[in-house]
């Protein structure tokens, strides 16, 4: 069988693009001359893609082999294709945003992830394929889904930005919550979401049938997991709703100071949140180990930064920043310069201040930059995955790396739990923009459903 490692691993692509792992582009599909062609169908238009009902039924498969003895955990095979089918869909839009934006993944980079892996895991490629082999994964399958993975990742990252800020303030706030606590909690959830501007016959629906599930639980006629794979929304929903561990600061606040006081097993809800209707369980509690105090070094700086799109007016982008840089060096400022030319959408309303962070913060590119600088020091024009940067070292001190990485993870924290609503708030902006023509059958709404 497949390592943790691995598994994890696999299982993360799953839960992001799970249903693709086995779901090949139409052209390779369409250039092996031994498929039937006639014998295949389309499942779903979505826009100028289409997702054939091959791919679909292999992706199906897939989940299927995952819940191998927990085959009563499944939902009615017209849901699991209705849930496989969404996350296809999501895949193929997702993908299409990332190229139409000039993302691209090379081989070297894929093979750098495949790697990874079978470094982590100790083992060597071909054990790798061996490994695969035996859990009835396909090798080029699974590094197309590794790709998909990344070109997805890349597409957040930049999402986040233009689009994802945390202030001092919040950090602050989010400090006294935890009130010296180290606790985290694993919790689980079932989402019956609602579309952006719900009628008020679709929120009645929707809670119609979010307590008809609560009513299921309640009567002990179904295990929490199973009602989440069968019944929930969620993208998670396939694996039970796990949301993994989290402390309170990636806890949204209008129910984190209630999962403090719950009882392990106890669920809540339904709660109205911005995507719908969620029922939340307590799965377990533990408490996060505090590292030992050490001081490191800190830096404070300024950037302007020009993107590109993966190689694309590359030239032009340098040349804007060198043109740039001479200007400060002859007694330009910086931060009027910044205000004016930055596409950092979160630093340039600052002057391009990027506060106090540690040298890898913002990658090790950028931290190897501003650690070959001297303070008052403008770097040269450098490339990173965001894009074209010219930087500004403004100073340097030494921190308490305990208090600091506190703080680091609490801002890191609440800036995924904003980007999480965020992405998908976008997710659903994107496919309801899109044209989908779905052509496999729908299931009922489910429980409570009218």
């Amino acid at each position: 069988m497949i390592r943790p490692m691995i598994r994890h691993t696999i299982r993360s692509f799953r839960c992001v693009i799970a249903a693709a792992l086995f779901a090949g582009s139409f052209s390779a599909f369409a250039q092996q001359p031994s498929a039937p062609q006639s014998l295949d169908r389309i499942a779903a238009v979505v826009d100028e893609d289409i997702i054939l009902q091959s791919e679909l039924d292999r992706a199906i498969a897939n989940i299927r082999s995952q819940y191998t003895g927990r085959e009563a955990q499944l939902p009615p095979g017209d849901v699991l294709q209705r849930q496989v089918l969404e996350r296809l869909i999501l895949i193929r839009l997702q993908s299409a945003r990332a190229a139409s934006t000039g993302m691209r993944i090379s081989d070297e980079e894929v093979n750098d992830a495949v790697n990874n892996i079978a470094t982590q895991n100790k083992i060597t490629i071909d054990q790798l394929r061996q490994q695969l082999a035996k859990d009835g994964l396909n090798y080029s399958d699974f590094r197309n889904s590794l790709r998909d993975e990344i070109v997805i990742q890349r597409l957040r990252q930049r999402f986040a930005q233009g689009r994802i800020n945390v202030s001092d303030a919040e950090v602050d706030v989010a400090l006294a919550a935890q009130a010296g606590g180290n606790t985290q909690y694993r919790l689980a959830h079932i989402l019956v979401a609602l579309p952006e501007g719900a009628t008020a016959e679709q929120i009645g629906t929707g809670q119609k049938k979010i307590e008809g599930i609560k009513g299921l639980l309640d009567r002990g006629e179904m295990e929490f997991s199973a009602a989440a794979v069968r019944y929930s929304d969620s993208p998670n929903a396939l694996e039970g709703g796990d949301l993994g561990w989290r402390a309170l600061d990636q806890i949204p606040t209008s129910f984190s100071g209630t999962i403090r006081t719950m009882q392990i097993g106890q669920i809540i809800g339904p709660i109205r949140g911005p995507s719908g209707f969620q029922l939340l369980k307590l799965e377990e509690t533990r408490n996060a180990q505090a590292g030992d105090a050490k001081m490191v070094t800190q830096y404070q700086a300024r950037h302007i930064l020009i993107r590109s799109e993966e190689g694309k007016d590359d030239a032009a982008a340098k040349a804007k920043l060198e043109t740039l840089r001479a200007r400060i060096t002859g007694g330009a400022d910086f931060a009027e310069l910044a205000g004016k030319n930055s596409e950092d959408t979160v630093s340039k309303a600052r002057g391009g201040d990027l506060g106090w962070f540690a040298q890898d913060d913002y990658g090790t590119d950028f931290g190897a930059q501003i650690a070959s600088l001297g303070d008052g020091q403008v770097s040269a024009p450098f490339k990173t995955q965001a894009g074209w940067h010219i930087m500004e070292r403004i100073g340097t001190r030494q921190v308490n790396a305990t208090d600091e990485n506190r703080r680091s993870q609490i801002r890191e924290s609440i800036g995924q739990r904003k980007l999480e609503d965020e992405w998908n708030r976008f997710l659903r902006e994107m496919r309801g923009e899109a044209f989908i023509d779905i052509r496999v059958g729908t299931p009922a709404a489910g429980p409570g459903a009218g």
